[in-house]
């Protein structure tokens, strides 16, 4: 049959057709049968008719003479008449309905010539004897008439048990037609109800259920399992419908590595250019601006005593550069806080919830040093979090919680704040979500109306 659904399927729809159309010849052959057989007793019955009443008639012309022969009244040939009158024609329906049967109608041809012998050759003869000379009618006369009619009547019995034994005959058979047809119909409804059942199961096996678990699989992708996979030992389309999802997880598995990696290097890189960018300006601009405060602070102590103005501008010189110091150190900080580097995510928390604008309420459980990566990416998820929630949240408190443990670090900052926060849509968390992502972490965000926001970030430890 192939191995594409396609044939199979033409294949079966061609069994239940040929199984349908034998049925249904069957069926007609049986009806066909049936209806010959009831043309047939019909027929016969029309025939079993035609003779009663042709054999009435010969009794009625026997009575009706009997009766004029021995009373010599003519009301007793009122039936008499009336028989010779309907006669020939009734003897020509007869002739006309047994014509195919040979037997039957060579009766009818005897019925014919002795019906027409007892009218023309007794009867009549008879009837104008008794009406001219009525002592000339004698017993034997009339008793020839009943031997006449005893013989028609034997041919009468003959004819009638024929047709009676045909039409018993056809009532069989179409009694056997009849049972033939409802014992074809009977098998070929449940040959038809077997093969849609096994077509039914057999779809069912090979197309519904493969099908319903590629969407299972597919509803798993949806939902971040891109190493959910199918058995791909389906037949015909189905397989290559597997096959085909089997590799389409493939490339998706490989494109988000390929995604992961690509984000890991970006932000290693962009970690990489903060260090670069906050040693740049410790050691570079920030010392220069320390030098030249010193300077400054060396030139005013030579200042002549009469110059009191000069001295004023030199120390507000130095008070400007020391300024600047200060936020260049603050700047410095914001790139890459010095502390996460030296003492770890601790203390470098403990650090950013003290120089938070918004009360910090703290509860961290990180006994030891995490990979690099790792203490960088939750510090920024905590720090994002709290500038949010100082900027937009209206906030009285937060609460930051860090917890290590079995290869798993979770971070959770909440705040009571007006609530109303999304991880998309522009928002600043954005870039978080990417750094979280690239070490293979979740981020989620929940925030009703006015019920607060609750960041969740659990981040791998192992594996960096």
């Amino acid at each position: 049959m192939g191995s594409g659904l396609t044939q199979r399927a033409v294949a079966a729809g061609i069994v239940h057709a040929l199984v349908v159309g034998v049925t249904f010849g069957l069926l007609l052959c049986s009806m066909a049968d049936m209806r010959r057989a009831q043309l047939r007793a019909g027929h016969s019955t029309q025939v079993l008719v035609a003779a009663n009443r042709l054999e009435r008639l010969t009794v009625d012309m026997e009575t009706g003479l009997r009766g004029f022969a021995l009373t010599g009244q003519d009301r007793f040939l009122e039936p008499w008449r009336a028989a010779v009158a309907a006669y020939s024609g009734q003897i020509g329906e007869l002739r006309r309905l047994v014509a195919d049967d040979a037997a039957q109608r060579a009766r009818a041809e005897r019925l014919a010539a002795a019906g027409s012998s007892y009218v023309h050759d007794y009867s009549m003869p008879l009837v104008a004897a008794a009406h001219h000379e009525p002592a000339s009618v004698t017993t034997t006369a009339v008793a020839e008439g009943k031997r006449r009619v005893d013989l028609m009547r034997a041919d009468f019995r003959a004819l009638v048990s024929d047709e009676q034994s045909e039409v018993r005959a056809q009532e069989l058979r179409s009694e056997a037609a009849t049972r033939e047809a409802r014992a074809v119909g009977a098998a070929g409804l449940i040959t038809s109800v077997a093969l849609i059942a096994a077509c039914t199961g057999y779809l069912t096996r090979v197309v519904v259920a493969p099908v319903r678990r590629v969407a299972a699989t597919a509803g798993r992708m949806a939902r971040g399992d891109l190493a959910a996979r199918v058995p791909g030992g389906g037949p015909g389309e189905v397989g290559l419908l597997e096959r085909a999802f089997n590799t389409m997880a493939d490339t998706l598995a490989r494109n988000r590595e390929e995604l992961a990696a690509s984000r890991s290097r970006i932000v290693t890189a962009a970690d990489q250019a903060r260090r670069r960018i906050e040693r740049d300006l410790h050691d570079g601009i920030q010392q220069r601006l320390v030098s030249l405060a010193l300077d400054v602070r060396t030139a005013q102590t030579a200042v002549p005593p009469g110059r009191g103005e000069l001295g004023e501008r030199l120390d507000r010189l130095a008070d400007g550069l020391g300024e600047a110091v200060d936020e260049l150190r603050e700047i410095s900080r914001g790139i890459h806080p010095a502390v996460l580097s030296r003492a770890g995510l601790g203390p470098a928390l403990k650090a950013l919830a003290r120089r938070s604008p918004l009360p910090v309420e703290l509860d961290l459980n990180v006994p030891d040093r995490l990979p690099e990566p790792v203490e960088v990416a939750a510090y920024y998820v905590v720090s994002e979090a709290l500038a949010n929630t100082a900027k937009h949240a209206r906030a009285t408190v937060a609460t930051v919680r860090a917890e290590a443990r079995e290869g798993l670090l979770r971070l959770e900052v909440r705040d009571d704040g007006a609530g109303g926060a999304a991880a998309g849509g522009g928002s600043g968390l954005i870039g978080v979500t990417d750094r979280v992502e690239a070490l293979g972490g979740t981020l989620t965000v929940t925030s009703p109306p006015a019920q607060g926001t609750t960041l969740v970030a659990d981040l791998p430890t192992t594996g960096h």
